[in-house]
């Protein structure tokens, strides 16, 4: 049991010091009128407060199964969105004949990127649109499903076609998916990207440049936005335009002269030898020298 203790406490006399403060000369306001300053309720408190009240009549439990509801519906939303077949495309391009007729032996001769359905995206293929396409891809063309009518690639077999090629194209897939999903390999296949190659010989000469008259901002800004990729620095300054600043000049050449790259040629070797660093800055340097004189 509580015991109550009294204990008395006698307080001292003021000092004989002691001075009563003045009144202070600053005054506070007076509240404000009701209404002159209007709260709205929001906030997802407050519309949890709306949910309880109006659909399930102030019960908590409804409410959390209610809301436990709607989180898994998102989530199979979101779940739909990466796994699903309808993600904008990736892995859906048009296979020709000589795609699927690919020899997996002549493998550093392939587009992997036209192999795996993302040509439209290249270099710029994240690796969850790279699993997403390779996971299509292993679904339409596993060796498992090969099962299929007579084709001119199709062997017989205790009655069964059996699409030889296309056990041939599954190994591509494969090999392409290995080398998109290893940094340092992709690396060294973006460097000789067989688009951007072709691209590459396009490119004029000075000599060239000057004896057909071609439009200088015309011809050296996709170029130069070409190459861009390569940079250990981003963002790359453009070109720009005829009114281009003097600034905006020489921050251009001064980049492009000191031009860092990470591009290398080792894929073209008869061996990848993993970790080496050939730089491409011949190349570049090569590159900014045409539009240099130009």
């Amino acid at each position: 049991m509580t015991t109550l203790n009294s204990i008395p406490i006698v307080l001292p006399a003021l000092p004989s010091t002691y001075v009563k403060p003045s009144t202070p000369s600053i005054t506070l306001s007076p509240p404000q009128l009701p209404g002159h300053r209007t709260l709205l309720p929001a906030g997802p408190a407050y519309l949890n407060h709306l949910r309880l009240s109006l659909y399930h009549d102030h019960s908590f439990d409804a409410l959390d199964k209610q809301l436990k509801a709607e989180k898994q519906r998102r989530d199979a939303l979101s779940a739909e969105a990466v796994n699903g077949e309808d993600d904008l495309g990736v892995g859906d391009e048009k296979e020709t004949q000589e795609l699927l007729s690919l020899d997996p032996r002549e493998w550093k001769k392939h587009d992997y990127y036209a192999v795996l359905g993302l040509s439209h995206l290249r270099y710029k293929a994240n690796q969850e649109q790279i699993k997403i396409a390779h996971r299509k891809k292993v679904l339409k063309h596993h060796p498992d499903k090969k099962v299929s009518t007579v084709t001119s690639n199709s062997q017989s077999y205790l009655g069964i076609h059996q699409n030889t090629n296309d056990d041939a194209f599954f190994k591509c897939i494969q090999k392409a998916y290995e080398v998109l999903t290893n940094p340092e390999r992709r690396r060294q296949f973006d460097s000789v990207d067989p688009v951007l190659m072709e691209l590459e010989e396009d490119v004029p000469t000075a000599t060239e440049f000057k004896l057909k008259g071609l439009d200088f901002f015309k011809t050296f800004t996709p170029i130069f936005e070409l190459h861009s990729r390569f940079s250990r620095t981003q963002p790359v300054p453009n070109l720009g335009h005829i009114d281009s600043t003097k600034d905006e000049v020489e921050g251009f050449y001064d980049f492009w002269y000191n031009f860092d790259s990470w591009r290398s040629f080792e894929w073209l070797d008869k061996e990848v030898n993993e970790g080496s660093d050939k730089s491409a800055s011949c190349f570049h340097s090569h590159l900014f020298m045409c539009a240099h004189n130009a």
